[in-house]
This record gives C-alpha cells, structure tokens and sequence, in this order.
C-alpha cells in the first residue's frame, strides 16, 4: 500500500478576529508577531471569526495573509452559509476547533475555549532523557511529560497532563493541551519563548524577570490567569 491515512497531533495558532477593519486587524496581528517572532515563523495559523462584529470578505482575509505573512491554513467559527463559501473558493479549509491553541489574550475572560473536557485522570508519563532540539516537537497524548535534559530555542513540548522540564527550557511548553486547567507546568530553569495551560499563555517576555532562571511552577488562577511560583 503505498500511503497510509492517519490523524496526527499539531500545535494551531487561533486568532480570533472581532472587527472586519483591515487596518486594525493587520496592526493587531504584526503587534504580536512582533512579540514573539520565532514562535510565529512558519507556524501555521486558523482564523476564528465566530465573534465577528461585522462583514468579513475575501479581500480582507487575502489582504490579512498578506500584509502579514501568516501561515493561514483554515477559517473556525464560520457560521454564515455565504460567508463559507467565500472561505471554500479562497482555498482555505473550514475548521472546528477542538485541540487547537487558542490566541488570546490572559484578561480576556471572554473568548470561551472550545477546547474538550477532560475529567479523566492521566495513567501514564512519558518520559524523555535526551535534549530536545530547535524544531523538535513532543507529544504526551493522555499523559504528563517529563524531560530530563535542556529544551533549546524553538523546540516544543506538548502534554495532555502536567509538564515537568528538570533542565534548561528555552523553548515552547503547553501543558493541558485538551483543556484541562488545573495541569501545571514545574521547570528548574525557565528561559521559555512561551508557555500555555489549556489556552492560556504567556510570552517569554511577560514572565516575572524575578523567575527567569529560576526553579518556578506555573499554574491557572480562576481557570484564566496565569500564575507563577517558586518551585524550591
């Protein structure tokens, strides 16, 4: 047989657009890429319009891929008959959003993830000895993850559970990847580029400067705030 189907766990970017105005969207998205450019490169991105307070057509969303140089690879929230068939004749896949990160901001209480619950208790860790590498990606599906070495710039740690880096992490950490929000993050030298809990994130320049380099545990603080801690 010479192909084989199967799904496969990505990391999504979801920016969620809430004017049709070019201009502020298109300022809006260079702002945070400007943030955290590493972490935006060739990263591929969904647009969620399900909150759209306006017309939404194919020029602006062309003019967006554009003007910004996102990767956009599908349209979520798309409830308007018309509308999907702009999206369908763009090219762009029709998406509804279940395990993908969602991109907002941490006071925005607003924006309810549509993220699966996940009420179960994790049975099993994966572990992993060896460094992670820029471009790298790691995935514990229904598990917490443990990495016993250094997470380099670029690299990605994906978990269903809790994540535990005992080394250098400098790379990307999304704990609770199906939603769950009480999954925490332990780290015994935090330098990430981001982190995430259930959707929720934070950039590496919006991490208290007193824990860079330290040993810190970050958790969710009312399911929507991000919160950090010394871990020892």
């Amino acid at each position: 047989m010479p192909i084989k189907l199967r799904d496969g766990n990505f990391t999504l970017l979801v920016i969620h657009i809430y004017k049709a105005q070019l201009d502020e969207i298109c300022q809006a998205i260079e702002k945070k890429i400007k943030q955290a450019p590493n972490f935006f490169k060739n990263a591929p991105v969904v647009i969620n319009i399900s909150d759209l307070d306006g017309d939404f057509s194919k020029k602006v969303l062309l003019q967006v891929m554009l003007n910004t140089n996102l990767r956009i690879i599908g349209i979520s929230g798309c409830n308007n008959n018309k509308l999907k068939q702009l999206v369908i004749c763009s090219g762009l896949a029709l998406l509804t959003e279940k395990k993908a990160l969602k991109v907002h901001n941490n006071a925005d209480t607003s924006a309810n993830a549509n993220f699966i619950s996940m009420n179960s208790t994790l049975k099993k860790t994966r572990f992993i000895s060896t460094p992670i590498r820029s471009g790298q990606q790691i995935y514990a599906k229904d598990s917490d993850l443990i990495v016993t070495n250094n997470v380099s710039v670029g690299a990605e740690l994906i978990a269903d559970g809790n994540i535990h880096i005992y080394g250098i992490m400098r790379g990307r950490a999304l704990a609770g990847a199906l939603g769950d929000q009480d999954c925490q993050i332990f780290c015994t030298h935090l330098f990430p580029e981001l982190v995430s809990i259930a959707g929720q994130y934070w950039l590496g320049d919006q991490i208290p400067t007193t824990f860079l380099g330290k040993a810190a545990r970050l958790c969710l603080r009312h399911g929507n705030v991000f919160d950090i801690y010394p871990l020892i």
